[in-house]
């Protein structure tokens, strides 16, 4: 039987991919306390916007990240929009990072990169 996944993106800095590479590549840092909710987005051109204006500008560089979760996981979670319909995405509250983590199937990866 075939696992039924949703492909993800994931805007990061490189203080954050420093962590997921820490990882193998198999999974997102725990959040922070002044990061209650980790929100990966439905479209790679959402994650691009991220990165490219809010990332670069914070830290210098921006990536994007693409991965795949199982469905069964996911659906556990509505899609939120954040500020128009092509910014969509999840909401994973910090307390369920292991649990989403362990959805993860395959490995986390860099798909598009960006810097001043």
């Amino acid at each position: 039987m075939t696992t039924k996944t949703i492909s993800l993106w994931r805007p990061v800095g490189p203080a954050e991919l420093k962590l997921i590479e820490e990882s193998g590549m198999k999974a997102f840092p725990p959040r922070l306390p002044e990061q209650p909710i980790f929100y990966p987005v439905t479209s790679e051109e959402y994650a691009v916007k991220i990165a490219r204006d809010w990332n670069v500008p914070a830290s210098g560089t921006g990536y994007v990240t693409r991965f795949e979760v199982r469905s069964d996981y996911l659906s556990q979670y509505q899609v939120q929009e954040a500020g128009g319909q092509a910014h969509l995405e999840y909401w994973i509250p910090a307390e369920d990072m292991d649990a989403f983590n362990a959805a993860i199937v395959g490995k986390i990866e860099v798909v598009r990169s960006f810097g001043i």
